[in-house]
């Protein structure tokens, strides 16, 4: 298929199913684990990860739907921020669920209104910083894909059960054989295809269970305030901006790494109507009782492997999100997937991300020792962090949420030591 082509409403229909199987895990993930850590019951549970896939449809067109207030316009896909999940259960836990949801609308206000300031940081992000930044997504993503290749828990006595690295490496030579040697369309959706199939090896070995499925309801409308109404503390308001600026650099590097995908210039406004996009999200998320949203890295990667760049297969996603939120049954459908599976689509998609930035360095000046010094102390920072996010545990608290995130550990450093290295002359490479 030629890439520069619109796909049709089928096809498109197809691929924003593949990009919805992608983030799926991840966008059910945070829910889960915040509503067993605050003891929801069943009834709760089922609400929050319901409005959740639905909010995180209504997200993403919030950042598709582009105009002269909010939106990038570019083809991404937003989920929940998996970052916020610890400090949310900590307020959740020590003040209450509405203490929680008042600090994520603060948090979405703040992101909203810092967009244009925080947008002026494109100077900063020449080359070198990017493609570090974008290497350092990928990388710090692959030891994820390969837990859940593994199981989804290293600690579980399953973990690494050859059940689940049989059905994850079925998953990943089927989407390499299909990129080798399919063409058009069903090498564009070889991801799906893997998925499928490895989905299907899985239930004949009694890996898929349908209980989900049957439990789950057939309806489910959204509801502002279903916790109730929402509360305000300082200090828990302060922790959601320090995790919403950890996601706007996050998303910063996911901006520049479509930008160079799809060969289009971010500009500072682009950038700036992208931020606004994710706070407006994040001040929905509180009022619907859900949680902040960010752009979605994994599907940066599928984008690169599909080699499909339309907006159109976004919006079907973004749809079928917001369909599966209201119909619950339909959404547990995608649970049944083992974690297994797709790890090893994830170990594929994030891989893909760490080469794009690669591709991106390929274009830096290495005979530069400059250059090689911001690559090489980035790289070591940002993986370093990513393995041993502790080494900052005796640093105050709001700091450690700043600084445990690797991907942010190598911006902060690969932007300070290009402004040391080149100074000026470092801004006007960008």
């Amino acid at each position: 298929m030629d890439q520069t082509q619109e796909p049709s409403q089928s096809r498109s229909f197809v691929l924003g199913l593949q990009h919805l199987l992608a983030m799926y895990s991840g966008a059910v993930a945070v829910p889960i684990l915040i509503g067993n850590a605050l003891h929801f019951n069943s009834e709760q549970l089922t609400y929050l990860v319901s409005i959740d896939i639905f909010m995180c449809g209504l997200a993403t067109l919030l950042q598709l739907l582009r105009n002269r207030y909010f939106g990038i316009g570019l083809p991404v896909v937003l989920g929940c921020a998996i970052q916020a999940v610890a400090p949310l259960e900590m307020i959740g836990q020590k003040y209450s669920i509405g203490t929680m949801y008042g600090a994520i609308i603060v948090a979405g206000i703040f992101v909203f209104l810092i967009a244009g300031v925080f947008s002026k940081i494109k100077k900063l992000f020449p080359p070198v910083v990017t493609g570090t930044l974008i290497t350092t997504i990928g990388l710090t993503l692959i030891p994820v894909g390969i837990q859940n290749l593994g199981g989804g828990t290293a600690s579980a006595k399953d973990f690494g059960d050859p059940k689940n690295l049989l059905v994850g490496f079925v998953t990943i030579l089927v989407i390499v054989a299909l990129q080798a040697f399919a063409k058009g369309f069903l090498a564009s959706i070889s991801v799906l295809i893997g998925l499928i199939v490895g989905t299907l090896l899985a239930a004949c070995m009694g890996m898929v269970s349908l209980t989900p499925v049957t439990q789950a309801a057939w309806l489910h409308f959204p509801q502002f305030f279903y916790f109730g109404m929402p509360k305000f503390e300082w200090s828990s308001s302060l922790t959601m901006m320090i995790i919403a600026l950890v996601s706007m650099v996050e998303s910063t590097g996911v901006f520049f790494a479509l930008g160079d995908l799809l060969g289009k210039d971010i500009t500072e406004d682009d950038l700036k109507r992208g931020y606004r996009a994710e706070g407006l999200a994040q001040i929905f998320g509180g009022l619907f009782n859900t949680f902040p949203y960010t752009t979605f890295s994994q599907n940066v990667g599928l984008l690169q492997l599909s080699g499909i760049r339309s907006k159109r297969p976004i919006y079907w996603a973004a749809g079928l999100l917001m369909a599966m939120g209201l119909l619950p049954k339909v959404g547990a459908l995608v649970t049944i997937m083992p974690t297994a599976v797709l790890g090893g689509a994830m170990v594929v998609m994030f891989s893909s991300i760490a080469v794009q930035g690669i591709k991106m360095l390929l274009k830096v000046d290495f005979s530069d020792n400059h250059n090689l010094l911001i690559v090489a102390i980035s790289l070591g920072l940002g993986l370093g962090v990513s393995v041993y996010p502790n080494i900052f545990q005796a640093l105050p608290s709001q700091l450690q949420l700043f600084l445990e995130n690797g991907i942010v550990i190598a911006s902060i450093s690969s932007v300070l030591l290009n402004l040391i290295f080149k100074g000026k002359k470092g801004l006007e490479e960008n």
